[in-house]
C-alpha cells in the first residue's frame, strides 16, 4: 500500500529546452521513493518538446504544454491550477536536480507533522558534494547592499555571510526567510492562498518573494537537512549570459520595490534602482570581456 502522503503529494518542475537533463531528474524521483510519486512537467514552449515528451511517456509523467513561455514561476502556477483537490503537497524543482533517497518522504514527514509551515526545503548539494547556501534570510538594505557590493570580490565577507547565514551551519533545522527554488516542498493551501508565485518575476527572486509572502501570511519557511537533492546547474550559453544578469538585477528590483513600497521610502526605491542598473552594467561589460 503507498504512504498516504505521497498521494497527495506532486511533483512539478518546468522545462525550457530541459531535455537533456529531464530523465536523470525523473529517475532520481522514482528512484527516491518506494512508492511511486506522480510528476507533472509545465513545458514552456521548448524547441524540444518532442523529445519531452517521449523522455516523460517512458517514465510515466505529464506534460503540460503551455502556448508561450511563462517563465518559471507562472509555469509552476499553470502546473498547480491543473492539480485536483485531494493533492495537498506540492514538490517544487528544477529539472536539473538529482533528488536523493528518501528526501520527498523526509520533507513530506516533517511538513505534515506541523501546520504551521508553508515550504520546506531540503540540503542542496553542489556537484562535488558541499552545500549550496539555499536557505537564506530575506535581504535587508544592510545585507543586500553589502553583498551585492562584496560578494564577487571578497567571498567572505560579513554582509554576504549574513545574508546566506552561514553562522547557522548547514546541519541544521531552522526557520528562514526563504528556501531556493530549485527545489521545495510547499502545501497547497499556502502556496494558493498566496495565489502562487508572482508571475512578475519570470525569472529570479520568485523564490524570495514566495518566502517574504509566507512570512508575512504568518506561514514559516524551514530549512531541513535531513533531506538531500544535488542540483547539477544548468548551462547557460554565453549569448545568454548577458540577458540572465539584465533579468536577475531587474527582479531584484521589483523584489525590494515590493518590500519596500511605502510612500516615504520612495528616495530609497530610486537609489536602488540607479546602483542596480549601474551594478548590471558593470556585470554586462565584465561578461563581454571573459
Amino acid at each position: 500500500m503507498s504512504s498516504p502522503l505521497l498521494e497527495s503529494t506532486v511533483v512539478v518542475t518546468v522545462s525550457y529546452n530541459s531535455s537533456a537533463q529531464l530523465a536523470v531528474f525523473l529517475d532520481s524521483v522514482a528512484g527516491s521513493e518506494a512508492d511511486p510519486v506522480s510528476i507533472v512537467i509545465a513545458d514552456n514552449r521548448s524547441g524540444d518538446l518532442d523529445r519531452t515528451r517521449s523522455i516523460a511517456a517512458a517514465r510515466g509523467a505529464r506534460v503540460l504544454e503551455l502556448p508561450d513561455n511563462r517563465g518559471y514561476g507562472g509555469a509552476i502556477n499553470a502546473a498547480v491550477a491543473t492539480l485536483p483537490s485531494p493533492i495537498e503537497y506540492i514538490l517544487i524543482s528544477n529539472p536539473d536536480v538529482e533528488v536523493g533517497a528518501g528526501a520527498i518522504s523526509l520533507l513530506l514527514d516533517e511538513l505534515a507533522g506541523d501546520p504551521r509551515i508553508g515550504a520546506i526545503g531540503p540540503r542542496v548539494l553542489n556537484v562535488d558534494g558541499t552545500t549550496y547556501p539555499s536557505a537564506r534570510k530575506l535581504p535587508s538594505l544592510r545585507t543586500g547592499i553589502g553583498h551585492a557590493l562584496f560578494a564577487h570580490l571578497w567571498p567572505g565577507n560579513p554582509w554576504t555571510r549574513a545574508y546566506r547565514a552561514e553562522h547557522e551551519g548547514a546541519d541544521v533545522r531552522r526557520s528562514v526567510g526563504w528556501l531556493s527554488g530549485s527545489c521545495l516542498l510547499v502545501r497547497r493551501e499556502a502556496f494558493e492562498q498566496l495565489s502562487g508565485f508572482d508571475e512578475g518575476f519570470f525569472m529570479y527572486f520568485e523564490d524570495v518573494d514566495l518566502g517574504y509572502r509566507l512570512g508575512k501570511a504568518g506561514w514559516s519557511n524551514v530549512y531541513f537537512p535531513r533531506a538531500a537533492v544535488t542540483h547539477t546547474g544548468a548551462v547557460s550559453t554565453s549569448a545568454e549570459s548577458e540577458k540572465m544578469i539584465r533579468v536577475h538585477h531587474e527582479s531584484a528590483l521589483r523584489f525590494l520595490e515590493k518590500k519596500y513600497s511605502a510612500a516615504h521610502l520612495a528616495p530609497i526605491r530610486w537609489a536602488l534602482r540607479v546602483a542596480l542598473s549601474v551594478r548590471a552594467r558593470v556585470f554586462m561589460m565584465n561578461d563581454r570581456r571573459r
